[in-house]
């Protein structure tokens, strides 16, 4: 699980500070409160929501590492542009292709 109580709060009071001393919703102690805060269920709902798109988006951690860096993406970009090649057949595309071909969205 990777997204914390922390981040439901924040998300539902977004210019609201707070200190959470410990890891439940019971130990939150309020900077500059807001006027409603959210109850226990509706900060479980938030943290349900942002585990849910957490984990929908695992494809996107697992492709990171595999892409090559930047300097290169642009390397083979300028080299598949200057020979006149910017197409599906280009080691620009076929490069980052083989990665999402890997790492599909789920």
């Amino acid at each position: 699980m990777n997204p914390i109580i922390t981040d439901a709060i924040s998300a539902l009071h977004p210019t609201n500070s707070f200190i959470l001393r410990g890891d439940n919703y019971s130990q939150i102690e309020w900077v500059n409160a807001p006027e409603s805060p959210s109850t226990k269920k509706q900060v479980e709902a938030k943290l349900a929501e942002l585990q849910a798109e957490y984990d929908a988006n695992q494809y996107q951690r697992d492709r990171e590492p595999n892409y090559p860096n930047l300097a290169e993406q642009f390397d083979l970009l300028w080299h598949a542009i200057d020979a006149d090649t910017l197409d599906k057949t280009s080691d620009f595309y076929t490069t980052l292709k083989a990665v999402k071909d890997a790492h599909p969205k789920g």
